[in-house]
Parts: C-alpha cells; sequence; structure tokens
C-alpha cells in the first residue's frame, strides 16, 4: 500500500483578512488647520509685517484646505460624523477663503474687503457656535480647539465689521493673538493623537469629555 494514501491531507492556509479600518484622519486635520490658522494669525496679530502676509495662501489650498477635506472625508470612512464634519467645513472654508482672497479681493475698495471678511466670519463663527457644543461630548482637547477658535472669529468678525476706512483695528489684532493660542491647542491636540494612535494607549493626555448627554 502506498504511503501517500495513508498521510493526512494538509490543512488549508489561512487566508489573510483584508483590513477594513483606516489610521485615525484627526491628527492630520489638525495639523492642517493648525498651521495655517498660525500664518494668517501672525499676519493679523502684526507679527510678520516685513512679510509679504501672504505666506498663508498656498497652504490655505494645499494643508488646512485640501490636507483637512481628505481628512474630512477619511472620516466618513470612520463613520465618524463630527470628525467629517469640522474637517471637511474648515478644509473647505480655508480653500473658499483662498479663493475670495485671489478673485474677489483685488477687486474691492475702502472697507470692502473687510465687510466680506466679516460676514465670512460671522457665517462661521454661528457654525463653529454649536460645533463647540457638540464638541463637549468629544474631549477636554478638542473642546479647547473649538472655544479658542470661537474667541477668535468672534474677535475677527467684529472688528472687519468695525475697522474705519484706511485704518486698522485692535480687536483683529486680538484676534491674531487669540488665532495663535487657537494653532497651539489644535497642534497639541495633534500631537497628542499622533502618539497616542503610534502607542495604542494614551500617552498624552486630552482629557475627558465635559458633558455625557
Amino acid at each position: 500500500m502506498s504511503t501517500t494514501d495513508d498521510a493526512p491531507a494538509s490543512a488549508p492556509a489561512p487566508v489573510a483578512q483584508a483590513a477594513t479600518g483606516i489610521a485615525d484622519p484627526g491628527p492630520l486635520g489638525l495639523a492642517g488647520f493648525a498651521l495655517t490658522t498660525f500664518l494668517l494669525s501672525v499676519v493679523n496679530a502684526h507679527w510678520a509685517n516685513s512679510s509679504s502676509g501672504a505666506a498663508w495662501l498656498g497652504y490655505a489650498f494645499a494643508y488646512g484646505g485640501l490636507a483637512q477635506l481628505l481628512a474630512g472625508m477619511w472620516e466618513f470612512r470612520n463613520r465618524n460624523v463630527f470628525g467629517s464634519t469640522a474637517f471637511s467645513s474648515y478644509g473647505a472654508f480655508w480653500i473658499g477663503l483662498g479663493l475670495w482672497y485671489l478673485l474677489v479681493a483685488p477687486h474691492t475698495v475702502g472697507v470692502e474687503a473687510n465687510r466680506d471678511l466679516g460676514w465670512i466670519l460671522l457665517a462661521f463663527a454661528i457654525f463653529n457656535s454649536y460645533m463647540l457644543l457638540i464638541s463637549t461630548q468629544v474631549n477636554a482637547a478638542v473642546f479647547g480647539v473649538f472655544l479658542t477658535l470661537e474667541v477668535t472669529e468672534i474677535l475677527l468678525f467684529i472688528g472687519n465689521f468695525t475697522v474705519k476706512a484706511g485704518g486698522t483695528s485692535g480687536l483683529v489684532k486680538a484676534g491674531g493673538y487669540v488665532g495663535v493660542l487657537t494653532a497651539l491647542v489644535a497642534w497639541y491636540t495633534s500631537a497628542a493623537g499622533v502618539m497616542n494612535g503610534l502607542k495604542g494607549r494614551p500617552v498624552i493626555p486630552v482629557g475627558k469629555p465635559l458633558m455625557d448627554i
């Protein structure tokens, strides 16, 4: 009798399972938001008077815009309705602001550009208000981003509505200061997401949700 007839059949090799999830896109979205906010805020704070004042523009399209918008799309894939709405909206905000700066602002006279910015920032302050309330369900770090951003937008829209022709607004300058703070808080939250995701456990604290409805 052949020995091969009596040998047990070999077990089939296990089939590798395809990964169903993706890496957390939140840190990327926060980093893109932080850097672009920082570049524009140093202009508003009058810290970049020796520069062209337009360093933020390319990054409004590429990093704060496209990269953040992509992060929002990936958050849809992760079924994160808060992250997808926030990142997609602020990615579109930066792209829209860049387009306004290139296509509309050069054709404005007097304080028209300031009034345009006032209306844009008022609209996003309204959006940010309910996102701020909902961010209390996420964690303290994310709440901090939306809180400082809310203050920034309020200062900037009031400052742009009240500035006189040929003048500057102290509120816009103050909005630049708070905008820098907003960028720093967003960078911190991004760094925490990268490190905590890398280690698979909390390393950099982000705090607990402030409310639990």
